[in-house]
């Protein structure tokens, strides 16, 4: 981040690329710089030349400079929302990420940080969804919930919605006795009741139908005694399927339940 005259520059992901929007210190959003387009769209020519100063150091090459073309839905969520009420930025595994950071723990433990695990899945799972945005699906990650609990990854598309749970579970074996997972040696747990219960929570928010999807990251053996109520079971190598699925939501359908996803706010009465 960087500032000119009271402008910061905060990069954020949109659709697999890259941009800098240039914002105010109250958070509203004056320009932001498209690399792939090579293009800075100002919003006021007043502050052309603030914008571009502030821009400097992140210009590479000629770039065109004028007013931004007719807003997406996207783009005019982004550009209504304070930078801390936006979840776009957010990456896979967020808030562990930042748990991490600020508590790394002991070096010397005797087993794994269980966090760093569950962070992989989250990666893992993460990867595999945001490859799905050339085929129309938006994910948004880490989605916080009153309470302490997260949504892992809110996948919006032609398909429909998917709250998705990643679950680390590599070269184990899993079983799934709705609603209990048991992961290899660990105890079970009543783990997809939680994920229907989640899935509900995110349905009363977006007023739309969210489905629950646990996304199994690397296990050696899936086993279920039958397929779970309500519950789309994949491992994180077949989340790509996903992009088959369609019917459900048209583009501007899913862009506008996106551009409600994405604000912070819309998911603090749960």
């Amino acid at each position: 981040m960087s500032g000119h005259r009271g402008l910061r520059v905060i990069p954020t992901w949109l659709h697999g690329q890259e941009r800098l929007y240039v914002c105010r210190a109250d958070g509203g959003n004056v320009a932001w710089y498209d690399r792939e387009a090579a293009r800075v769209n100002v919003l006021s020519e007043d502050e052309r030349e603030d914008v571009l100063q502030a821009l400097g150091p992140f210009l590479t090459g000629p770039v065109a400079v004028g007013p931004p073309p007719v807003p997406s839905p996207a783009d005019l969520a982004r550009l209504s929302l304070h930078p801390d009420d936006d979840l776009a930025p957010n990456r896979p595994g967020e808030a562990l990420l930042i748990a991490l950071d600020r508590d790394p723990g002991s070096a010397h433990r005797l087993r794994p940080d269980p966090r760093r695990r569950a962070l992989a899945a989250e990666q893992a799972v993460g990867e595999v969804l945001d490859a799905l945005d050339g085929a129309g699906w938006h994910v948004l990650h880490s989605i916080p919930l009153p309470g302490g609990d997260r949504i892992h990854h809110l996948a919006i598309g032609p398909g429909g919605l998917f709250a998705v749970h990643a679950l680390q579970a590599r070269k184990q074996r899993v079983h799934i006795a709705d609603p209990l997972v048991t992961v290899g040696r660990h105890d079970p747990v009543p783990l997809l009741r939680h994920l229907r219960t989640t899935a509900d929570r995110a349905s009363y928010a977006l007023t739309a139908e969210v489905r629950p999807l646990l996304a199994l990251a690397g296990p050696a053996d899936l086993r279920a005694e039958a397929p779970p109520r309500g519950v789309r079971v994949l491992q994180d190598s077949d989340l790509g399927s996903l992009s088959r699925l369609g019917g459900v939501l048209k583009p501007a359908d899913a862009g506008a339940l996106h551009a409600t996803a994405r604000d912070r706010r819309t998911w603090e009465r749960v």
